[in-house]
């Protein structure tokens, strides 16, 4: 007679199941509905797509979904970038290695609205560090947070500075994963220093690779503290990403077109993180 499977590894699972129903299936569910009502604190009204055809509508909210998109690629792009130049460099026995590893990771420890307070003091115009040591060389330093042609990039600076420890920290570790007996070979074969980068470092370290770009991506898009404790979204709406948009509307008492807000965003980063993610997979598989 065939013994019935016992529910009993199923107790295990009920916990983290609870846990992510209440805190993430339902909260996201409910999202979805209020982003299609006329809200508050305690009544919603049924007014359908209202609330997205709104936000498409307004050209502050549409600059905040591009600036969302400029704002992740080029941290993402500058972070897989740094971050991998960096690994090699302190993978590779120079002097200090140990201290200059805790340098460059300390930022990340850095609290973020610290960090955003000491770089609009390091920014200023007149005042700020680094105008100053630019006159010094007779360079006439811009406006970094207060022109609106260069306000988001300048706060893309200030998180690639924040965020690039954490890259490095995971490429050192895909680094560290890779056989010396790769390199060996390549040496016999007569590789130069960069063959070898380009021929076994590159193509070995790309699960580091993927893991960077991921977190950074999500990270870009998702985006607020910094932004908030530099700028504000400001001047004017040069340096809104979603996040701050979305904020900005539940200042105002727009409560649904701030969950449509969150929607939007939401849908984003599934549809540039599932398909990246599958992307990356299926190379994994061609390697």
């Amino acid at each position: 007679m065939k013994q019935r499977p016992s529910p009993y590894p199923y107790w295990f699972v009920l916990p983290a199941a609870v846990v992510f129903v209440t805190l993430f299936l339902v909260p996201t569910v409910a999202s979805f509905w209020f982003s299609m009502t006329r809200w508050d604190l305690f009544t919603a009204e049924f007014i359908g797509w209202d609330n997205y055809r709104q936000f498409f509508k307004e050209p502050f909210l549409v600059q905040g979904l591009v600036n969302t998109l400029i704002y992740a690629f080029v941290t993402s792009a500058t972070k897989s970038v740094l971050g991998l130049l960096l690994a090699v460099l302190l993978t590779s026995g120079i002097l200090w290695q140990g201290f200059l590893r805790s340098v460059v990771f300390f930022p990340v420890l850095v609290s973020t609205i610290g960090v955003g307070i000491t770089f609009q003091a390091l920014m200023h115009p007149t005042k700020g560090v680094i105008n100053l040591a630019l006159s010094w060389v007779g360079i006439d330093g811009p406006s970094w947070l207060s022109d609106p042609g260069l306000a988001l990039y300048s706060v893309a600076f200030i998180d690639l500075w924040k965020g690039v420890g954490l890259a490095t920290l995971i490429y050192i570790a895909g680094l560290a994963a890779i056989s010396p007996d790769y390199y060996e070979a390549a040496r016999i074969d007569g590789a130069t220093r960069i063959q070898q980068f380009w021929r076994v470092t590159l193509p070995l370290v790309r699960p580091a690779t993927v893991t960077v770009i991921t977190l950074s991506l999500i990270g870009g898009l998702r985006s607020f503290d910094i932004i908030w404790a530099t700028t504000r979204g400001g001047p004017g709406f040069s340096s809104d990403v979603l996040a701050s948009v979305i904020y900005k509307q539940y200042q105002a008492g727009f409560y649904g077109l701030a969950t449509a807000g969150n929607v939007i965003l939401f849908l984003l980063i599934a549809i540039i993180i599932l398909p990246l993610t599958w992307w990356f997979s299926s190379r994994e598989v061609d390697l």
